[in-house]
């Protein structure tokens, strides 16, 4: 890792690491590639080289990149907890025959996403100047629900609490405050060391949760008010509907944002044209400029392609040469018309000067693209000196793996 002044800030992605029980439960509920792809055959060795792989390629950008371990499963505590009695062999097998989908439920390895691990906000948005993580309680879904207590431990373990880092409980584990991360969580500053505009999105506002609509907005919230950030720079906005129909469980499905650019499609929002106005209007107060918005519109790509490709679900990251690069899926490139999409971006006036197709498919075929494989933290030589060292990932290291 680089070293430089103490203000320098960097912004670290740490990808979730496939775990060997890798498969296709279709326990995604809402996840239109989880239910299109349950029940076939998975490959979690290939899965596990294509993550290292996307990895491997960022370091190769220059690119801060660290690691998070698999979780234990199948979790064989939640099988106790349900009834299920004797020897492991003795509780493996019976779960096998009398509830499968539970079996499948306690051996799904979603923490490789590590884009619901927790919500993050950086000290250049918070009050007291310490970046600030809290650990999703992902009620929505039976088997992601049961990330919740090892993502909380690693990542007070890679991340110690103290004069950078603050750390926080999962909020309360009920339907109310469906919490599901920086899935829902977009950050734009004229760069990762500035006072920024935190966005939250949300799915559904005091109703009923089920389908698509995971994230409550009394969950983004409560994250906003722990992070104790500035509320003119905190914007919350709400899915429309026909994104949540289309399968867009998360906003990382359909909007991607890095500093100053915000890629997004324009049936993203219930609020349409102004709910981005909004975001310019908190991003002019915070940095006196506008951001630079690329609204994708439906006539171009359809929320169906949209999903499909999971072309917002593309890493959008600052390369140390200056510009920004797009880390899309490959599928994207297979479609004629994101592809054409892609392009055009490239030749236009914008940060965008490279596109990095990453073949990710054994993660894609269960409904998580390349951005959904990474949580964002952005620390300075100070947070980062006091980080655990053993997750950062280096040639060598990604070699090992």
């Amino acid at each position: 890792m680089p070293t430089g002044s103490p203000g320098r800030v960097r912004e670290l992605n740490l990808d979730g690491l496939v775990g060997p029980t890798h498969h296709y439960g279709g326990l995604g509920l809402g996840n239109v590639a989880s239910q299109r792809h349950r029940h076939e055959i998975s490959n979690p060795r290939a899965a596990a080289l294509e993550g290292i792989a996307k990895m491997r390629l960022m370091v190769d950008l220059g690119l801060p990149q660290a690691i998070l371990p698999p979780q234990e499963r199948p979790l064989m505590s939640a099988l106790r907890r349900l009834g299920f009695a004797g020897s492991d062999t003795d509780v493996l097998t019976v779960a096998g025959r009398r509830a499968p989908d539970l079996l499948s439920a306690v051996s799904s390895t979603s923490s490789m996403w590590a884009a619901n691990a927790a919500s993050v906000s950086p000290a250049a948005d918070t009050a007291d100047g310490r970046v600030h993580l809290t650990p999703t309680n992902l009620v929505s879904q039976f088997h992601r629900s049961l990330e919740t207590p090892a993502t909380a431990d690693v990542l007070a373990r890679i991340f110690p609490a103290g004069r950078q880092f603050a750390h926080h409980p999962a909020l309360p584990a009920t339907d109310h405050f469906g919490d599901e991360g920086a899935a829902n969580q977009m950050r734009l500053a004229p760069c990762h060391g500035s006072a920024g505009v935190e966005v939250f999105v949300f799915g559904r506002d005091g109703d009923a949760g089920g389908g698509a609509a995971r994230q409550s907005r009394a969950a983004a919230e409560a994250v906003s008010r722990l992070h104790s950030l500035s509320s003119d720079r905190t914007v919350f906005l709400r899915q429309s509907d026909a994104a949540l129909a289309a399968g867009v469980f998360h906003n990382d499905v359909i909007a991607v944002a890095n500093e100053r650019l915000l890629l997004v499609h324009e049936q993203a929002y219930r609020e349409g044209e102004a709910a981005l106005d909004r975001i310019r209007t908190a991003y002019a107060a915070a940095s006196h400029e506008l951001p630079t918005v690329i609204e994708v519109p439906a006539a171009v790509i359809s929320l169906a392609d949209a999903v499909t490709t999971y072309l917002f679900n593309s890493q959008l990251v600052s390369l140390p040469a200056g510009g920004m690069a797009l880390i899309c899926p490959t599928e994207c490139r297979e479609h004629p018309a994101v592809s054409r999409w892609l392009d055009e971006v490239l030749a236009g006036d914008n940060p965008v000067v490279a596109v990095h197709p990453v073949a990710v498919r054994q993660s894609m075929a269960n409904g998580g693209g390349p951005a959904c494989l990474r949580l964002r933290v952005a620390v300075d030589d100070a947070a980062f000196a006091t980080m655990h060292p053993g997750v950062v990932a280096t040639p060598p290291l990604l070699e090992a793996l």
